[in-house]
């Protein structure tokens, strides 16, 4: 009896392998950074940043397409792509700002104003995720993260990490052809 109860851990050890490895094996493990890309935009509304009234992102893509950059004033890689969202601007992209969970401790939204205004404001609008539901809805993994949204709603393209030269050039023929 007592060489069964020796025996049992090993079992249940066992036993909890098998079932992990058999759940591993019918699981993809790999986050799919484009899932949203050719599917329509999510219908979130959030808080502006300058005055907190309630702005619905859909209403933003009547104009034509934009680009809904997701960047927090805590993210030093935000602070890398400042240059190529500024050019972005000169060229005529129009850029929607989501202040990503720039909520204390690590930031705040006169943090997020202070940061745009040392680095330069490439934003038509901005906008305040502080719970970060917009994010989720949007599949970040991460900030930056930029999407290119169509006049129709419809995420375009989506860039994760800083936007490098060759990449905001890029966005920006497709969003000035877009038109």
């Amino acid at each position: 009896m007592s060489r069964w109860l020796s025996i049992l851990p090993l079992a249940a050890l066992v036993a909890l392998g098998v079932l992990f490895g058999a759940y591993a094996l019918h699981r993809n493990p790999h986050v799919e950074p484009h899932a949203l890309v050719g599917k329509p935009m999510p219908d979130v509304t959030l808080p502006s940043l300058d005055d907190g009234q309630p702005v619905r992102l859909r209403e933003l893509t009547k104009g034509g397409p934009v680009l809904v950059n997701f960047f927090a004033s805590w993210c030093v890689p935000c602070e890398v792509e400042a240059p190529a969202l500024m050019k972005l601007k000169a060229e005529g992209v129009r850029i929607v700002g989501v202040a990503y969970e720039d909520v204390p401790p690590r930031g705040s939204q006169d943090a997020a104003r202070v940061f745009l205004t040392r680095l330069g404001d490439p934003y038509m609008r901005r906008l305040a995720d502080g719970d970060g539901r917009a994010g989720v809805e949007f599949g970040v993994t991460g900030v930056p993260e930029t999407y290119l949204v169509g006049a129709d709603g419809t995420v375009l393209d989506k860039r994760s990490g800083p936007l490098e030269a060759a990449d905001a050039e890029a966005l920006a023929k497709r969003a000035l052809t877009a038109r």
